[in-house]
């Protein structure tokens, strides 16, 4: 009996994929299926970037395929293709940027930079082209944490030229000032330069450009939410009380403004001691967890208190560069992993399918 194209879909419903939870037909991600005398080939299309994850991928399809009656030889392409996901209602992409993230926090000193480092350096150890941009105009912290220095070019006198390191396209107002000099600005200078900053970069074709926000709910966050076509935002907090009360300010405000909610980040969720390994939770214990369950979103990951994570940043090496197979870094990838498979079942953008209309008086 010869196998059919209907034969391998089948089989193919039955196996899930170990990161979306989802079977391969009805996610999707089935494609150019041939069945011949030869044998099996197809592709499988992922939405999300997953280098880590191909080989496991390709050897459970081959497997469930194999176990078919004369499958003969089974060839499994397995690739990732970023797309654009829907953002705020009346505004359009912006070009060479597929999809926006903004990490946010209630307040300051939760490790939100941190995060958005770690979180766009995972995604780029995954496969996917990724950008990061420092809004906090008045603390820029990126050019330290990514071991940057120098001042961006210009190749047309209109736009410059993100600076680069780690795979990462950065642009922050911090290469343009001095280290220590203050931003005394208003408001109006502050959104201004934010979104010159973003409008002016020359990205080039990103999957994601990762947002590094100020802390707050502020003039930046509400130019962020009018101006900018963001897919999704990420809230990283502390489990204590007065972070997780910022914190889920902050996730009301994206609410409103109807910029979704991927997920939250629970950030020196415990502190093992490095003389006699106790672990204990300073500050607090399952706040995150509690406030995604009382907000119905995603509690994406905890990360742990510890040294090596400060020290790492600090030299402009963070953790998931530092030690890419480290515990902490897995955490950040798993974490990476989860935003970018929220984004993937988002709507896809079809504002460029649309077209323009143009009424005139003849």
């Amino acid at each position: 009996m010869s196998i059919t194209a209907e034969d391998v879909k089948a089989a193919l419903a039955a196996v899930i994929d170990p990161n979306t939870q989802k079977d391969y037909v009805s996610s999707k991600s089935v494609k150019n299926i041939k069945v011949g005398d030869a044998g099996i080939s197809l592709d499988i299309e992922l939405g999300y970037p997953a280098r880590s994850q191909l080989a496991a991928i390709r050897a459970d399809i081959t497997r469930a395929l194999s176990a078919l009656p004369g499958a003969g030889t089974v060839d499994v392409n397995v690739t990732s293709k970023i797309i654009s996901h829907t953002v705020q209602r009346g505004l359009k992409l912006m070009p060479n940027v597929k999809n926006i993230i903004a990490v946010a926090s209630g307040k300051g000193g939760v490790g939100k930079s941190t995060t958005a480092v770690n979180l766009a350096l995972a995604l780029a150890a995954e496969g996917a082209a990724v950008g990061i941009l420092d809004a906090d105009i008045y603390g820029p912290s990126l050019p330290m944490m990514l071991g940057i220095s120098g001042r961006p070019e210009t190749t047309d006198g209109k736009t410059m030229e993100p600076l680069e390191n780690h795979g990462l396209q950065v642009s922050s107002i911090g290469f343009m000032i001095d280290p220590d000099e203050p931003m005394v600005w208003r408001g109006p200078m502050v959104t201004q330069a934010l979104q010159q900053l973003l409008d002016q970069t020359n990205w080039r074709d990103l999957d994601y450009l990762i947002v590094d926000m100020p802390p707050g709910t502020g003039d930046i966050q509400l130019t962020l939410s009018q101006k900018v076509p963001v897919t999704g935002a990420v809230i990283v907090t502390t489990p204590q009380d007065i972070a997780l009360l910022d914190a889920r300010k902050g996730l009301k405000m994206f609410e409103k403004v109807g910029i979704p909610i991927l997920g939250v980040v629970e950030n020196m969720s415990t502190h093992t001691c490095s003389n006699c390994g106790h672990t204990e939770a300073i500050f607090g214990h399952g706040g995150g967890e509690k406030m995604c369950a009382d907000f119905g979103v995603e509690f994406l990951g905890a990360l742990p208190l510890t040294m090596a994570i400060r020290e790492q940043t600090d030299s402009g090496r963070p953790t998931v560069v530092a030690e890419p197979d480290g515990p902490v870094a897995r955490v950040y990838k798993d974490i990476a992993r989860k935003v970018a498979i929220k984004i993937a079942e988002k709507a896809k953008d079809m504002t460029s399918k649309f077209p323009s209309i143009v009424i005139k008086n003849d």
